[in-house]
């Protein structure tokens, strides 16, 4: 199976096939090493094996299947896309590609050298047209979250047809109302791709079906850092299972992600642990980790850390909240409902954004972490500056913390895994400090 298989299917949509299956069979190689080859993984990862083997096979196959049956089809690159309304017409929301450094060369010969690389990784792939993601896609959501992704729509509609929402910058009573319409017409914008007007049944539907999703994902993130002394999963998995949820179908990866997660369970009553007991335990915070970007994980857990969350997008940020469904009963409160989901996402676009540095003291303490990893992506300005606010709340609360600043590129690989050393090493030294003072 795999991209060999649906080699007809991939030209119909575009892909240049011969420079896709080059690009594939290097990600499914570097995946083999970074993640296959770790010891003592759960048994509920061989169906993210699987998937991954088919990341661009069947489940393209299957995406364009549904186009056939006129349901929608979605390319997103940010967690404030409504996927509710789209799951209830019967389509796919999915994530694009945008976390390798092949295709930004490709990107620069429109967009600037210091941009954000996931927007110029993103691009590139759309000028490459080596992702089958984007190709399938009826349209490309974007975001108005930071300057550069709104600038970058309006020359990436040249090539893919665009939908942009307007998202505020702050959540007053006239932001939020301006935001409910967004997601309003939003939904407009799904009935005429479909031709089908949704039904309100249809999109509490949908919704049931991602908030049964992020339940899963909540369920995931405390087995992972909830326990101490038993850390039933690796970081880099982790990590792994909740990329793979910005592409399956939602309904089968929500019933694989119980699956394993019913296994981490049994695996932290048997004390089965990934790592030795006093592995420093650190939470990622920042900017989003878009596959195949692995390279700080790797870092962290090739020199005697675990990862035992991540403060992101593609983490906690996404799945931490659901769509309130109690006492829905007409199309108007429903979006109201969606929008009050959405307005609880504590993305660095908002100002003042006080609710994530408390959430992130919270999850330290609730977790027992020993130290954490600001991790941001060059030219993420957002991320970067409000790194500032959050590292001083940190400091005022004694928490170790690490900022680190990088690419795609894997040239700082080493660096970074120099510096994660010595901050694992300092971590260390604390405890054995601590414990001996307590003596």
């Amino acid at each position: 199976m795999g991209v060999e298989a649906h080699k007809d299917l991939l030209g119909s949509i575009g892909v240049d096939v011969e420079r896709h299956a080059k690009m594939m069979g290097m990600g499914l190689e570097a995946y083999k090493n970074q993640f296959m080859s770790q010891e003592n993984r759960p048994k509920g990862m061989e169906y993210f094996d699987w998937f991954m083997s088919e990341i661009q096979g069947q489940r393209i196959a299957e995406i364009n299947q549904l186009r056939a049956e006129k349901k929608p089809a979605v390319g997103t690159f940010c967690i404030f896309v409504p996927e509710e309304i789209v799951t209830g017409a019967g389509g796919a929301c999915y994530g694009l590609c945008g976390g390798s450094p092949a295709t930004i060369p490709d990107a620069e010969t429109e967009l600037p050298r210091n941009i954000c690389p996931l927007i110029k990784s993103a691009h590139g792939f759309k000028l490459q047209r080596t992702c089958a993601y984007t190709q399938s896609s009826d349209f490309i959501y974007g975001e108005t979250t930071c300057e550069a992704k709104k600038k970058s729509w309006e020359i990436l509609a040249k090539h893919h047809p665009v939908h942009v929402m307007n998202i505020p910058h702050m959540k007053r009573e006239k932001d939020l109302r301006m935001w409910k319409e967004e997601i309003v017409e939003f939904k407009e914008h799904i009935e005429e791709v479909t031709g089908k007007k949704l039904s309100l049944e249809e999109m509490k539907e949908g919704t049931r079906i991602v908030n049964e999703k992020r339940k899963a994902l909540l369920r995931l993130d405390a087995l992972r850092g909830m326990n101490p002394d038993v850390m039933p999963i690796s970081g880099k998995d982790g990590l792994f299972v909740v990329q793979m949820g910005f592409l399956d179908d939602p309904v089968r990866y929500t019933e694989k992600v119980n699956e394993l997660c019913d296994e981490l369970e049994q695996r932290v009553r048997d004390g089965v642990s990934v790592f030795p007991k006093d592995t420093p335990r650190l939470m990622v915070l920042g900017t989003p980790f878009a596959p195949p970007n692995w390279k700080l994980h790797n870092a962290v857990e090739n020199t005697g850390g675990a990862v035992i969350n991540e403060e992101s997008c593609i983490g906690h940020r996404y799945f931490k909240d659901n769509v309130n469904l109690d006492g829905v009963n007409d199309e108007d409160t429903l979006m109201e409902r969606l929008m009050e989901r959405y307005a609880e996402i504590d993305c660095a676009c908002f100002t003042p954004n006080t609710p994530r540095i408390d959430k992130i003291v919270q999850m330290y303490k609730d977790r027992k972490a020993d130290g954490v990893i600001y991790y941001t992506l060059s030219f993420c300005h957002t991320y970067n500056v409000e790194a500032h606010l959050v590292t001083e709340a940190l400091e005022k609360e004694g928490i170790p913390c690490l900022v680190i600043e990088s690419d795609y590129s894997p040239e700082d690989a080493g660096q970074i895994k120099t510096r994660v050393e010595a901050f694992l090493e300092s971590l260390t030294f604390k405890k054995k400090a601590t414990a001996f003072k307590n003596k």
